[in-house]
C-alpha cells in the first residue's frame, strides 16, 4: 500500500510579535536620544581606557563625549516635537540616557581625576543618586506639571541633570592647566606597577588639594561641587524656565 506523506506546515503563532518590532516602532527621535547614550557609554569607558593606560588623550575624549551629549539631548525633544511623535516609551530612554551621560559619567570622570578618597566617594555616590531621584521625580510628575499651548512643559523643577556639564568643564580645565593628573615620569617604587596611580594622585596632585575631615578620613574640597550640583537638582523649590 502506498505510504502517505505527512507534510509539516508551518504555523505562525499571530500573537508574537514581529522581528526587531521594538526597533521598528522608534521613533525618529527615538534614534538620537540613543546617540546621547552612546555617548554616556564612550565617556565612561575613555575614562577607564585613560586610568589604564594613564594616557591624557583618552581622558579627553571621554570629557567631549560629554558635550557631544548635551547637543543629542537638545536636540532630541525638537525633533520628536517636529515630528509630533512624543511617546512614553521616548520619555523613558531619555531619562536612561540622561542619567548615563550626566549623572554617572561626570562622578567616574571625577574619580578618574583624583577623587578617590573615601568621603569623596560619598559625595559622588551622593551625586549619582540625587541624579537618579531627579529625573525619576520628573517622569512621575511630568503630567502634572504647567505647560504652553505646545504641551510643552514651562519650567524644571531643580536643575536639570545637563547642566553637570558645568563639573565637567571644570575637570577638563584642571586636567589641561595640569591642576589634576601628574603622571610624567612616573618613579616606579616597590609599590609595584600601581605606584604612578599614588604619585598621581597625592594631595599636592589634586587641585585644591585635601583636608582632613576625621582622623584617618580625608576629602578633597572640590569634590563638593558634585554635592552642591546633586542638591540643586533635587531641590523642588527651585524652579527654572524651560527654553
Amino acid at each position: 500500500m502506498p505510504t502517505s506523506k505527512k507534510t509539516k506546515r508551518k504555523t505562525s503563532d499571530s500573537s508574537l510579535p514581529h522581528r526587531f518590532s521594538m526597533v521598528r516602532e522608534f521613533q525618529p527621535a527615538d534614534f538620537v536620544t540613543l546617540g546621547n547614550g552612546v555617548c554616556g557609554c564612550l565617556s565612561l569607558m575613555f575614562a577607564m581606557k585613560a586610568l589604564l593606560t594613564q594616557n591624557t588623550d583618552f581622558l579627553f575624549s571621554s570629557f567631549w563625549c560629554i558635550p557631544a551629549g548635551v547637543m543629542f539631548d537638545f536636540f532630541d525633544g525638537r525633533v520628536a516635537r517636529w515630528q509630533g511623535s512624543t511617546s512614553l516609551l521616548g520619555q523613558e530612554l531619555d531619562s536612561l540616557a540622561d542619567f548615563c551621560s550626566f549623572g554617572i559619567a561626570p562622578a567616574v570622570l571625577g574619580f578618574a581625576c583624583g577623587f578617590q578618597k573615601m568621603l569623596d566617594l560619598v559625595v559622588l555616590t551622593y551625586f549619582v543618586c540625587c541624579g537618579l531621584s531627579r529625573l525619576a521625580r520628573f517622569n512621575a510628575t511630568v503630567a502634572s506639571l504647567p505647560t504652553d499651548q505646545n504641551g510643552k512643559v514651562k519650567y524644571f523643577e531643580g536643575t536639570p541633570i545637563p547642566t553637570t556639564l558645568a563639573i565637567v568643564a571644570v575637570l577638563a580645565y584642571g586636567v589641561y592647566y595640569g591642576k589634576f593628573w601628574r603622571f610624567a615620569n612616573p618613579v616606579f617604587r616597590h609599590e609595584g606597577p600601581f605606584a604612578s596611580f599614588s604619585q598621581a594622585f597625592t594631595p599636592e596632585y589634586v587641585w585644591g588639594g585635601e583636608i582632613s575631615v576625621f582622623p584617618g578620613y580625608e576629602l578633597h574640597p572640590l569634590v563638593l561641587m558634585y554635592g552642591l550640583s546633586g542638591t540643586l537638582m533635587i531641590s523642588r523649590r527651585l524652579r527654572i524656565p524651560k527654553p
